[in-house]
C-alpha cells in the first residue's frame, strides 16, 4: 500500500483503524455529542461518535436533529475547531523561580501530546494548513505549535451534509478533502455503510495496511463522487471572491461598517470559533510571596478594545472599526500576509454570532456592484 491508493473500509471495521492509531501512541480526538452540540473531545472508539445525528444551522442558530440513517459523520462543523489542540487557548511560555537572590528559568519538560484527529472536515483541514503558514511558514517558528503539529495524525472526512451556513465550495476548501491528511474518508450509505478511504502519506499507508479493507472499485469511487457532488450543490451560503480584496480596500471608510456595528456585540464569538484566527496576548502571574512566576500566552480577539491598545490609547475604539478590521483581515490583508484567504467557508462565525451577522452578506453589502465579480 502507498500514498494515492484508494480502499474501502466497512463501518464495522472503523474501530480497527482507531485501535491501530491508539496502539501507535496517539490520543484519539473526534466528534462526540455533548451539551446539545457536536463537539470535539477524547474518544475511546466508534461508539463515541455521533451516530445518527445531524444538525441544523443558520445565522445565530444551531440545533441537533435525528437522522434517518446511522451516519457517523452526518453533520456539519460544530463550535470547536481543531486549532484548540494545535494552538491551545492557553500555553505556558516560561516559568521561573527565585534562587539565591535571582531567578532561574525552569524548562518545560512535559512532552508534546501525540494526537490523532478523527473526522477533520475539508474546510478544517484547509484551516490547519493556513495556521501552518502562520506558525511554521515565516522566519519565526512557534515551537509549541510545531511540536503538536508534527506528531498529529490526521484522518479527514469529506463533507456529505453541509450546514445552512457552509460555503466551503465558494472558497475552494471542500467538500472533498484537499492536501494535508494522512487518511481521508468519504462515508457512503446506500444499502451498505462503508468508507471510501484515500491514503495520503506513508504513515497513513502503514496504518491502513493493518485494517480490514478491500481495494476500491469503480462503483465505490462513483458512489463517493456522487455524495460529494450532492454536498457541493447543497451549500447554505456562497461568496464570490473575485475582486473582493481590492473592493474591501476601496471601501475602507464605507458607512456600512457603522451599520453592522449597531448589531455587533463585540463578544468575540466569531474569532473564538474561527478555525484560523490566531490572535493572542500574554499575561504574567506571580505567586503571593514572589518566589515563582510564569508567563502564559492566551487567546485574544481583535474585537476587544484593549487588543489594539498602544501608548496613548486604543487604535480601534469603535465597533465598526473592529468589525472592519476582522472582515478585511480575513478576506483581504490575509492574502498579502500569508498568500491565502483567512476564511475557509466553514460558516461557524455566522452560526455562533448571537445576533446572526453573516460574513457573506456583509461582504456583499459593503461592496455593492463590485467585489462580487463586478466593477466599481
Amino acid at each position: 500500500m502507498k500514498p494515492g491508493d484508494t480502499l474501502v473500509v466497512e463501518a464495522r471495521d472503523l474501530d480497527a483503524l482507531l485501535d491501530a492509531l491508539r496502539e501507535r501512541g496517539h490520543t484519539l480526538l473526534g466528534p462526540t455529542r455533548r451539551d446539545g452540540a457536536i463537539v470535539l473531545g477524547e474518544i475511546g472508539g466508534a461508539s463515541d461518535l455521533p451516530a445518527g445525528w445531524g444538525d441544523e444551522q443558520d445565522a445565530g442558530r444551531y440545533r441537533l436533529r435525528r437522522r434517518t440513517d446511522g451516519a457517523l459523520f452526518g453533520y456539519a462543523v460544530g463550535p470547536h475547531a481543531w486549532k484548540r489542540y494545535l494552538h491551545p487557548p492557553a500555553v505556558v511560555r516560561w516559568r521561573a523561580r527565585r534562587d539565591d537572590g535571582g531567578f532561574v528559568a525552569e524548562p518545560d519538560t512535559v512532552p508534546p501530546p501525540r494526537y490523532a484527529f478523527v473526522g477533520v472536515r475539508p474546510c478544517e483541514l484547509a484551516a490547519i494548513l493556513v495556521q501552518d503558514r502562520v506558525f511554521l511558514g515565516g522566519p519565526f517558528v512557534d515551537p509549541a505549535y510545531r511540536s503538536r503539529r508534527e506528531s498529529a495524525f490526521v484522518v479527514a472526512v469529506s463533507c456529505g451534509s453541509p450546514g445552512g451556513t457552509c460555503f466551503c465550495a465558494s472558497m475552494g476548501t471542500g467538500p472533498k478533502a484537499g492536501p494535508g491528511f494522512d487518511l481521508s474518508m468519504t462515508e457512503v450509505i446506500d444499502g451498505r455503510h462503508d468508507f471510501v478511504v484515500e491514503v495520503g502519506t506513508e504513515r497513513g499507508a502503514e496504518v491502513a495496511a493493518g485494517v480490514p479493507h478491500r481495494p476500491a472499485e469503480a462503483a465505490d469511487l462513483y458512489a463517493a463522487r456522487a455524495a460529494l457532488a450532492a454536498a457541493e450543490g447543497s451549500m447554505g451560503r456562497s461568496l464570490d471572491t473575485a475582486g473582493l480584496k481590492e473592493a474591501l480596500y476601496r471601501r475602507y471608510e464605507d458607512p456600512r461598517w457603522d451599520e453592522v456595528a449597531k448589531r455587533c456585540l463585540a463578544c468575540s464569538n466569531c474569532t473564538m470559533v474561527c478555525p484560523t484566527c490566531f490572535c493572542a496576548t500574554v499575561e504574567d502571574e506571580t505567586d503571593l510571596v514572589g518566589a515563582a512566576t510564569e508567563r502564559r500566552r492566551i487567546w485574544d480577539s481583535c474585537f476587544s478594545q484593549e487588543f489594539s491598545y498602544i501608548h496613548g490609547g486604543s487604535v480601534r475604539t469603535s465597533g465598526g472599526a473592529r468589525y472592519r478590521q476582522w472582515i478585511t483581515h480575513k478576506l483581504a490583508t490575509w492574502h498579502d500576509q500569508f498568500g491565502v484567504s483567512g476564511c475557509v467557508g466553514c460558516g461557524r462565525c455566522i452560526t455562533w454570532c448571537p445576533v446572526g451577522i453573516d460574513i457573506t452578506a456583509e461582504a456583499r453589502a459593503v461592496t455593492p456592484g463590485e467585489g462580487q465579480g463586478g466593477r466599481p
